[in-house]
């Protein structure tokens, strides 16, 4: 039986429909309140999933604030142009292999987080979020479902006046600025979705259609992805990686995050996350 993990407060929290359930709570303490502890307990999780018919919810989702359902990963990746649409709309090249940038865990923010715009430059990018589960080096493709704890919805928010301040671009302090990283608004594990390929992201703002694809579309996909960065870097439990954005992002139409506006990020099966987005001053920014 698979489970969706979220955050509730900062503490692990089980959900199932409308109810939420501390984890510390039901498993009767063998399982931290910690989510990064949780997460390192998946098994077990799984187990306390499947009694939880028998237990009192500890409360309902509608009257709390979720944060990362993954707060503190080790390390965060994100992936560029991973779409062929995107990348047509870029007016680049596909890449011949993946194009890894990280975003650092400090940007990482919850579901209903305000993000806060540094510039007027700022972009959306609707992304499936894949949370390792067991860690490993030289994983081979094959095998990478296997080191999946699960996926989320995630906003890779890109501050193009930053990301294009130098040449190369910045793709990591374009896209890291703090609150640039919501994520959930739940952990689903790699079990519960029967078709990963089938998966539909999409991003609108302000009630208005920007962004619709399937993970189908990927450029390079989750096992190839897993297989890459693990040739680099020992990937443990809690990395993230934001996997890449389908087409329909904003630079190329001109149209940029301005305060107020809202974006929602939803993808099938998963849930969705709405985040508000506020100008804030610029504070010492680079030139």
């Amino acid at each position: 039986m698979g489970f969706r993990l979220a955050n509730v407060g900062g503490r692990a929290a089980l959900v199932v429909g409308d109810d939420y359930y501390d984890v510390e709570s039901v498993s009767g303490g063998s399982i931290g309140g910690d989510p990064m502890h949780a997460l390192r307990h998946a098994a077990d999780l799984m187990t306390v999933a499947s009694t939880l018919d028998e237990q009192e919810p500890t409360g309902l989702l509608d009257d709390v604030t979720l944060g990362p359902p993954v707060p503190a990963p080790q390390k965060c990746f994100g992936i560029g142009l991973n779409y062929l649409d995107h990348a047509t709309e870029a007016s680049v090249d596909v890449p011949k292999n993946p194009l890894v940038f990280t975003k650092f865990p400090s940007c990482l923010v919850g579901p209903t987080a305000d993000v806060e715009l540094r510039s007027g430059l700022c972009d959306y990018e609707g992304e499936l979020v894949v949370v390792i589960g067991e860690g490993g080096r030289d994983i081979a493709p094959e095998m990478a479902w296997a080191h999946v704890a699960g996926v989320a919805v995630g906003q890779d928010i890109s501050d193009r006046e930053m990301q294009f301040a130098a040449s190369p671009p910045h793709f990591d302090l374009g896209k890291t600025y703090d609150t640039y990283g919501p994520i959930g608004p739940v952990m689903v594990s790699a079990d519960e979705i029967a078709d990963v390929g089938a998966l539909r992201i999409t991003t609108t703002v302000n009630g208005e259609a920007r962004q619709n694809d399937t993970v189908a579309n990927m450029v390079f996909d989750v096992p190839t992805l897993i297989a890459y960065l693990s040739q680099v870097t020992t990937l443990v439990t809690g990395d993230l990686i934001f996997t890449g954005t389908p087409a329909g992002v904003g630079a190329p139409q001109g149209k940029f995050l301005a305060d107020g506006d809202i974006i929602v990020t939803t993808i099938d099966g998963i849930g969705s996350i709405t985040n508000r987005c506020v100008m804030v001053e610029p504070k010492g920014r680079p030139a």
